[in-house]
């Protein structure tokens, strides 16, 4: 039979550049708007270094950047759209992504870097496509490249830090933000804060007879499945996360785990760490809270059920159903909703 890889996307496509990103005039060098930098982006420190930057003559920018808004982001029948960086006069703020390693509608090498645009921003000074529109991770799941899925993450990862990590969680004071976008600094103390994950494990769970056990989560559509999730706790290991979950959610016992691998899912700032685990027991009770229901199913039954429409798997970019793909051995074909 043939084993599908766990992961598809261990392979970086972006080189983040952290020492790169250190420089307070890196952004500048890149193009972005000095009314952006001076707004405390970049950093304090390079306000006016960028205002001076800003004024000289230079070759124009062949920086791009991810436009994101509410957590979409523009994409056309193409692909995903890449901005030209003179969107920065109009963002309020730009964060460095990085250099990409692979092509995905860029060249490789592009410097890269995302906003957050505000509803009301009009997008009518540039060429779009007529067709381009605003969708999220979960809608473009079955369209994005490898690359284009990590350029999505990472930026929607980090916007989403900035939008709720605005001010000093020591004394309340607004903070600055340095490193490109990857920094936030205390002016008052002097302390510097950085993005947060949260590690999470999910776990496809093996029973008796190589059954897998799926199930589905409170407010999702009744025939929806997927693999089982929580956090981990502070003082807990992976391992002992696994096995509380598990017993928390469904009642199952686990006697063996062993790790697959990871994704970085950024609703708001996961870490998803993805294993499998074995059990002997038969029965599942869902805890009536996280999980209303829960269903073990055999390679054939699953594979029927999909493809009948009476269960619907989770979606293709998720480390969810790259588990379920590595318990089955190989691709699931997704089915044309009706």
């Amino acid at each position: 039979m043939t084993r599908t890889e766990a992961l598809s996307w261990q392979q970086s496509m972006i080189d983040r550049g952290s020492e790169r990103r250190q420089n307070p005039d890196f952004l500048a060098s890149l193009g972005v708007s000095s009314a952006t930098l001076a707004g405390g982006l970049a950093g304090a420190e390079s306000s006016e270094s960028a205002a001076t930057e800003a004024s000289t003559d230079k070759p124009k920018s062949t920086a791009k950047v991810l436009a994101l808004r509410a957590g979409k982001t523009l994409v056309s029948p193409g692909g995903l759209i890449y901005l030209p960086v003179s969107v920065t006069e109009q963002s309020g703020f730009a964060v460095y992504l990085g250099r990409t390693l692979g092509e995905a509608g860029l060249e490789e090498g592009t410097e890269l870097l995302t906003v957050e645009l505000a509803e009301e921003f009009s997008l009518e000074e540039f060429d779009l496509p007529a067709d381009t529109q605003w969708q999220g991770v979960r809608q473009l799941a079955a369209e994005l490249s490898i690359a284009e899925s990590q350029y999505l993450i990472e930026a929607n990862a980090i916007l989403n830090w900035h939008r709720v990590h605005t001010h000093c969680p020591r004394c309340g004071s607004p903070t600055e933000v340095i490193a490109s976008g990857w920094v936030r600094r205390c002016p008052q103390d002097g302390s510097e804060h950085f993005p947060r994950t949260d590690p999470a494990i999910i776990v496809a769970v093996v029973g008796k007879g190589g059954k897998l056990l799926l199930g589905g989560g409170a407010g999702w559509e009744e025939h929806r499945y997927s693999t089982l999730a929580g956090f981990v706790e502070p003082g807990e290991s992976l391992e002992q996360a696994v096995l509380r979950e598990i017993a928390e959610e469904v009642g199952v016992r686990i006697q063996s785990v062993q790790y697959l691998g990871s994704q970085a899912w950024p609703f708001p700032a996961s870490l998803m760490l993805g294993f499998i685990a074995f059990t002997d027991d038969e029965v599942a009770k869902p805890d009536g809270v996280e999980v209303v229901r829960a269903r073990w199913f055999s390679k054939a039954e699953l594979l029927s059920a999909v493809n009948s429409g009476e269960v619907i798997i989770s979606h293709r970019v998720s480390i969810a159903r790259a588990l379920i793909e590595h318990w089955y051995g190989e691709r699931i074909e997704d089915v044309p909703q009706r």
